[in-house]
């Protein structure tokens, strides 16, 4: 009996010294972890390409897409119908015979400038990362901040119906003003000119400037880190680039004679506004550790984590089970030891001769 618990510990050192080994080897294969955002995260996790990924995220934000639809829509109604034409009278044209000028900035300029070049900054870095989370979050962020600014300028613009400064040659083209007996304005310049010029409040030009440059500058921020607390004011001055081209833009607007200064103050600051909370539904704070990248993106490698995790285990499992099994054969695969040297076993199967034994017979 000894020498059958003897050879069942030598199995059993066996079986440790195989599994050790094994988890060695397993580690060797596995890359060196990253460290990102105080968590382990192996390298091939940090990628999620459009290939392998860009299906699941359309699928999980089609409904964002839908609305985003339904606000172009609105806004396309907006534009169409007339604003509320406000009483004028000849006492305020003192302010409003500003002459009529060209657009420095010309409307076709200001998705150029506003949309499509922050996309193709979130184009440049998701080749650099290689992140669908982050691209698809940024467009449909940088869309919602646009549209969303821009239903709201255009429904005030409408309803507030405010003169511009150049309204009084809006007007009357001629020169030759006419009121009624009430002392409102009779115009009879031309219908589209006379429309625009009851859209003063607020200013377009800056709202849209102010949605998607104020949306560039939240991202490059949280991308180079701006807020790391290491004191460098260069990466300070590239984010401000795009709200000084915001500014300038929105001061053409003054001096093109298309609106008053607080017009352009409200635009801006309602299209800074409106990115902002567009940002913050899809990216954390700029100033965060983890402001760099989507919520989406930690979401997912928080996923994929948990998924090793669960494969580790099973497989740690099934080896534990495949090792018990070899060692149970080992110890029942001793013939010459239990002949030579275990005690006999008792034949139990025989039951007559320990009768016997009981009556007395023998």
């Amino acid at each position: 009996m000894s020498w059958k618990k003897l050879g069942s510990l030598f199995s059993f050192l066996n079986f440790q010294r195989i599994l050790q080994r094994r988890r060695q080897q397993q580690q060797q294969q596995e890359e060196s972890p990253l460290q990102l955002g105080g968590a382990q995260v192996a390298p091939q996790h940090g990628r999620h390409p459009i290939k392998t990924h860009g299906a699941k995220v359309a699928r999980d934000h089609l409904h964002d897409w839908l609305i985003l639809m339904l606000l172009v829509m609105i806004e396309v109604g907006l534009f169409i119908i007339h604003p509320f034409y406000r009483f004028v009278g000849k006492d305020m044209m003192a302010d409003l015979k500003y002459p009529m000028k060209d657009n420095t900035v010309p409307v076709w300029a200001v998705p150029i400038y506003s949309v499509l070049l922050p996309i193709c900054v979130f184009i440049f870095v998701y080749f650099r990362r290689r992140d669908v989370y982050d691209l698809h979050h940024s467009v449909l962020g940088l869309l919602f901040a646009v549209l969303i600014t821009a239903v709201i300028t255009d429904a005030i613009k409408d309803a507030v119906g405010r003169p511009r400064p150049d309204f009084f040659w809006r007007c009357f083209s001629d020169g030759k003003d006419v009121y009624d007996r009430w002392g409102n304005v009779v115009c009879h310049g031309n219908k589209a000119d006379i429309k625009e010029g009851h859209k003063s409040f607020p200013s377009g030009h800056s709202s849209w400037s102010f949605a998607g440059l104020g949306f560039l500058s939240l991202y490059l921020s949280g991308k180079i880190k701006v807020f790391d607390r290491k004191g460098h004011i260069a990466k300070l001055c590239i984010i401000l680039l795009p709200l000084l081209a915001a500014s300038l833009v929105a001061v053409s607007r003054v001096d093109d004679y298309w609106h008053h200064w607080n017009d352009v103050f409200a635009g801006g600051f309602l299209g800074l506004v409106v990115a902002t909370f567009c940002y913050r539904q899809f990216f954390p704070n700029p100033y965060d550790d983890d402001g760099w990248g989507p919520y989406a993106y930690f979401d997912a490698l928080l996923e994929e984590s948990l998924n090793d995790n669960e494969d580790t285990a099973a497989q740690t499992t099934n080896a534990l089970t495949a090792q018990a099994m070899e060692v149970h054969v080992v110890n029942q695969s001793h013939p010459s030891n239990e002949d030579n040297f275990s005690t006999p076993e008792l034949d139990y199967g025989s039951t007559s001769r320990f009768d016997d034994i009981e009556l007395g017979r023998r």
